[in-house]
């Protein structure tokens, strides 16, 4: 198993179900990070974590992102998930410090690109995704979060400021032994194509996201 580098300088735990494969330097937009690779053997998933800077152990900024391909890659307006991991790498550059990990297997919540596909043709006949989701006989959140706390673990952290709005997500790092200080707002502005579904991850899941009241006019 490949040593941690820098501030990171012991050796990466030996647990077996979360595997460090390859550390390596990733200039990006946002500034210079470095791409942690993970093979996850429990679930078949390869992981990657970004770490910029000297994040330590404490306090460390950090988003966990559900991997979206229609948001991230295509740039969809049906939800903001582009935005916000555009949005969370630019914070932790500009924090000097933090991590960014990217989660596999996330996709639509946990149930795949074919079935989010499949749940976003149902939404565009008129159900929310929480409907939606039922009427495919498939969960409304099936994510698991275990991952990424040991990835967090082998980069040395011991708690976070959460990037997100999304309450259930703090519970579960918490659950699996990664305190959270603080949960830091993630807030994108919403438009047209996005305001219903923002309005149902409020109102139906929890989320925190208060701007939303100020964009009544929106249908």
């Amino acid at each position: 198993m490949t040593e941690k580098i820098g501030v990171l300088g012991k050796k990466a735990s030996q647990r077996t179900d979360v595997e460090r494969v390859v550390v390596t330097p990733l200039p990006t937009g946002y500034g210079e990070f470095r791409a942690f690779g993970y093979f996850d053997h429990d679930r078949g998933d390869e992981q990657v974590a970004l770490v910029h800077g000297d994040p330590g152990a404490e306090g460390v900024l950090t988003r966990l992102h559900s991997e979206c391909l229609t948001g991230d890659a295509f740039g969809s307006r049906h939800c903001e998930c582009g935005d916000q991991l555009a949005s969370a790498l630019a914070a932790v550059a500009a924090a000097g410090s933090g991590v960014v990990v990217y989660l596999r297997g996330h996709e639509g919540r946990g149930i795949g690109l074919l079935a989010k596909l499949r749940a976003m043709a149902l939404q565009a006949e008129g159900l929310d995704t929480v409907e939606a989701n039922l009427a495919l006989g498939l969960p409304v959140d099936a994510r698991d979060y275990g991952v990424a706390a040991r990835i967090l673990e082998d980069l040395g952290v011991r708690s976070v400021r959460l990037m997100s709005n999304n309450p259930l997500k703090r519970e579960a790092l918490v659950r699996h032994g990664i305190q959270v200080t603080e949960q830091v707002p993630l807030l994108i502005p919403p438009c047209e194509s996005n305001i219903t579904y923002l309005r149902t991850k409020r109102e139906r899941m929890d989320h925190v996201l208060p701007h939303l009241d100020a964009v009544a006019h929106l249908s």
